[in-house]
């Protein structure tokens, strides 16, 4: 593991942690292989459930290292395998959460976009500020951000790398949850203990089954559907069996 990169596991939670405060957590290449070694380990981790990545230092990631871009520690870029940031070209089959805590800009944006859910502190921003140095997105930015938001808004913040603040990130939907400064890394660590005490099978193959709708039309998207939910099924008769015993009356989660 790179020494930018630490990992912390409490019970079925694990937080991957970004650690290179003095360069506001950019990514270099051996930053970005530690990353993708790290959610390789969490989805291969029977025991993990759901995994928060977080910045530390007061941000959430800065992009990728410009500094080490043409030295020896300069990211990978290749059309095959791991992607520049990192994990982004992988599909875990369980959920990430991103603790946003200041700037999540430029690669960082895209890490964040990576993640199933965003929880961002009052004071985050978030933007395509690479865009004032000709580097590209090419972690999956110009795929994820308008799939997540809309084409017209992605539009409109990848072509003038503006700064986006967290009340109007939740008004768009770039972010679900809004926190007080400081607690982002708390508060994802606690969605994610709600979502490792539900039944896993079933919302794992609700979420790839999500993540897979997109491109296919109804018929072959209502299949694939069908397909995960049989998968889950081995689990329903544990649900009903608490539902019967009075589990989940009046709205109650359990």
């Amino acid at each position: 593991m790179s020494d930018g990169v630490r990992v912390e596991r409490d019970g079925p939670v694990t937080t991957v942690l970004l650690s290179r405060p003095e360069r506001r957590n950019a990514v270099d290449g051996p930053t970005a292989a530690a990353l993708a070694d790290a959610f390789r380990e969490f989805d291969a981790d029977e025991q993990a459930a759901v995994a928060v990545l977080h910045g530390e230092g007061g941000v959430f990631c800065s992009g990728a290292d410009l500094k080490a871009i043409g030295t020896e520690t300069g990211n990978r870029v290749a059309p095959d395998g791991d992607g520049p940031m990192g994990p982004t070209r992988m599909r875990l089959g369980k959920p990430v959460i991103a603790a946003v805590a200041g700037y999540a800009v430029a690669g960082g944006l895209e890490l964040a976009l990576w993640c199933d859910l965003r929880v961002a502190e009052e004071g985050a921003e978030f933007g395509v500020f690479c865009r004032r140095w000709g580097v590209p997105l090419i972690d999956g930015g110009t795929v994820r951000l308008p799939r997540l938001i809309g084409e017209s808004r992605a539009m409109d913040l990848i072509l003038t790398g503006r700064g986006v603040g967290a009340a109007e990130a939740l008004e768009i939907g770039l972010v679900n949850r809004v926190v007080e400064d400081g607690s982002s890394r708390g508060a994802a660590e606690e969605l994610a203990r709600q979502l490792a005490a539900l039944p896993q099978r079933c919302l794992r193959e609700d979420r790839l089954s999500l993540l897979e709708q997109d491109g296919l039309d109804e018929p072959a998207a209502l299949a694939n559907e069908f397909a995960h939910g049989v998968r889950s099924l081995e689990e329903v008769q544990r649900g009903l069996d608490r539902f019967r015993a009075g589990a989940g009356r009046h709205g109650a989660a359990d």
